[in-house]
C-alpha cells in the first residue's frame, strides 16, 4: 500500500518511536492511520509486534465486537482513530476520561492490546492483535537507526572533547600572559579525556540499568535526533537515485520512426531524400573541387564548375 507516492513502511520509518506505558508495561509505539487502514509498532526492547488493517479487516472486527452498533465502516474508524491515536501516543488523557487501555500477552508470543470507550451512548471495543514482526522490519525501522543515532552522538562527543582540549590551551596561554581570573569559582580543571570517561561511564551505567526495567528513555530529544537521522537518510537515498539519460529517448524515437520510414513507397522516399538534400547547409551540397581536378581543367576553353 503506497500512501501520497511512498510505502507504509516509509510512511512510519519518518514517525519516531513514542514511549507509552499500557498495563505496567513500558513500551515504544508509531503507529499510521490512514482514511480506512492503519499500522501500528510497538516494541518494548525484548520484542517487536505489528499489526496491519484495511477497511473490510476493520468492519468485520468491529461488528464482532460491537454487535449491538450498527455503523459504517467510517464512522467505526473515525471513532477508533480519535480513541486510539493518543492512546498510543502517551496521551492517553486527550482522548477522553472515559477510554479505557489494557494489554495481555499471549502464549504464542503476540500480544492483544483492547480499548474500550464510548460511541452513540454504548460501549465500543477494540482490540489490536499484534504478533512478532520480521526480523527485517526491526531493523529498518528501530536498529538501523538507532546505531546511526549512536554514531552521531558518539562524534559530537568527540567533537565537543577536541573543542575542550583547545579551550584549556588557550585558557593556559592566557595564564601565561598574566591573565587572571576575577572569580575563583569560575576556574576549572584541564580536561582530560580518558579520566572523563572512565568516571562518566562509572557513575552513570549503573543508573541507566537501575532504570531500564521502568523508562525506555525515548524522550523528545532523542525523537528530534531519530527524525534528523531518517530524514537525512531519505534526502541521501533521493541524491543517488540515477536520473534517466535522455540518450535512451533519441535512441527510442529513432527506432520508432525507421518502420514508418520503410513503409514509405517508393515516390515518398524520392521525395524524402530530395527534401532531406534541400534542407542541408550551402556548405555541405557545394563541395569545391580538388586541387588536381582544377589543374586538369585548366587546358580546356570552356569553364565548367559550380558557377556558370
Amino acid at each position: 500500500m503506497e500512501v501520497g507516492g511512498d510505502t507504509i513502511e516509509d510512511v512510519l520509518l519518518r514517525r519516531p518511536w513514542l514511549p507509552v506505558r499500557i498495563s505496567g508495561c513500558q513500551l515504544l509505539t508509531k503507529s499510521w492511520f490512514g482514511d480506512a487502514a492503519y499500522r501500528i509498532l510497538l516494541t518494548d526492547m525484548h520484542c517487536v509486534w505489528e499489526e496491519r488493517m484495511d477497511a473490510a479487516a476493520i468492519q468485520s472486527r468491529a461488528q464482532e465486537l460491537n454487535r449491538r452498533l450498527r455503523a459504517s465502516v467510517e464512522a467505526f474508524f473515525s471513532h477508533l482513530c480519535e480513541v486510539a491515536q493518543p492512546c498510543l501516543s502517551g496521551g492517553a488523557g486527550r482522548a477522553g476520561g472515559e477510554a479505557q487501555i489494557s494489554l495481555t500477552r499471549q502464549d504464542d508470543g503476540s500480544i492483544s492490546v483492547r480499548l474500550k470507550s464510548e460511541l452513540a451512548g454504548l460501549p465500543f471495543y477494540w482490540e489490536f492483535h499484534c504478533s512478532p514482526a520480521p526480523g527485517a522490519l526491526a531493523c529498518a525501522q528501530l536498529v538501523r537507526p538507532l546505531l546511526v543515532m549512536s554514531r552521531l552522538l558518539q562524534q559530537q562527543v568527540e567533537q565537543l572533547g577536541g573543542l575542550l582540549v583547545r579551550k584549556d590551551a588557550e585558557i593556559q596561554d592566557y595564564r601565561e600572559n598574566g591573565a587572571t581570573l576575577s572569580r575563583e569559582r569560575l576556574q576549572t580543571e584541564v580536561f582530560e579525556e580518558l579520566t572523563y570517561r572512565e568516571d562518566f561511564l562509572a557513575k552513570t551505567l549503573p543508573v541507566l540499568w537501575a532504570e531500564a526495567s521502568d523508562s525506555l528513555g525515548f524522550g523528545a530529544d532523542l525523537q528530534q535526533l531519530y527524525a534528523a537521522a531518517v530524514a537525512h537518510r531519505e534526502r541521501r537515498v533521493s541524491e543517488e537515485r540515477p536520473a534517466a539519460e535522455p540518450s535512451a529517448d533519441v535512441g527510442s524515437v529513432s527506432s520508432e520512426a525507421s518502420p514508418d520510414v520503410r513503409n514509405q513507397n517508393p515516390n515518398q522516399q524520392v521525395e524524402t531524400s530530395s527534401v532531406k538534400t534541400t534542407d542541408r547547409p550551402a556548405a555541405q551540397q557545394r563541395v569545391p573541387p580538388l586541387p588536381a581536378e582544377r589543374q586538369a581543367s585548366k587546358p580546356k576553353k570552356k569553364k565548367v564548375g559550380l558557377f556558370r
